[in-house]
């Protein structure tokens, strides 16, 4: 019982750091997410490849753009080797632009995670961009000024959704990034307010992958990603 407790205790703690690492992106949070990141992380995201601080800056200029943006978090599957662990995390980015077309990117993130000092972080990770796609407008997304829910005999009336409670962080804000950042901050809170290590055992191995900027890099993937990481599937 005692092993049991301990490894779900890991896997909510690993699910935590990745919930915690799109809630940094997506508000603009710099030192929530490179809290997710051990100090000699490589994150090697599609276009990118480099250390957890160069990634969040690369991410904040790539995402600046959107006037709203989530990443979600979906199927997650994680198997636990002492002080490692390797995850395999479905996602679904979504940018709002100014204008349609909207964006959308599916994927999914394989970690390899460890633990030092009690704390589980990426110690290294592979983005596997799987789809893009353009969104148009949808006349359902667009909230009315102003009481639209009527009240119901038997039930108490539901808060009218209107243009400030229902406000969201700006990626769009004008001024210099770090004012930008304060400004995402400040609107979430009123709306919220109202070695690169090689592993193997018997379902993950070592898969080398290649960037022009750091020769290869070793990769702990599953057989289920190998695919999308061969020249020319991603």
């Amino acid at each position: 019982m005692e092993g049991k407790l301990r490894e779900l205790v890991a896997r909510s703690e690993i699910w935590q750091v990745l919930q915690r690492y799109a809630r940094g992106l997506d508000r603009l949070d710099n030192e929530l997410a490179r809290s997710c990141y051990w100090d000699d992380a490589i994150e090697d995201h599609n276009h990118f490849v480099g250390s957890p601080d160069g990634f969040i800056a690369f991410a904040d200029q790539a995402t600046l753009g959107f006037v709203t943006c989530q990443h979600g978090l979906l199927n997650h599957s994680c198997e636990l080797a002492g002080d490692d662990a390797y995850c395999e995390t479905y996602y679904i980015f979504t940018g709002q632009m100014a204008e349609p077309p909207h964006f959308m990117s599916t994927g999914r993130y394989i970690d390899h995670f460890q633990r030092r000092g009690g704390q589980w972080r990426i110690a290294n990770r592979v983005t596997v961009v799987e789809g893009h796609y353009a969104l148009g407008e949808s006349p359902l997304g667009k909230v009315p000024a102003g009481p639209t829910v009527p009240a119901r005999p038997g039930r108490i009336p539901a808060i009218a959704m209107t243009s400030a409670t229902t406000a969201r962080p700006s990626r769009a804000a004008p001024g210099p990034p770090e004012l930008r950042r304060r400004a995402t901050r400040n609107a979430h809170e009123q709306a919220s307010s109202t070695p690169r290590h090689r592993a193997r055992s018997r379902h993950w191995c070592s898969v080398a992958t290649c960037s022009v900027s750091t020769g290869w890099i070793a990769r702990a993937v599953s057989p289920c990603s190998m695919r999308s990481l061969q020249p020319g599937a991603r």
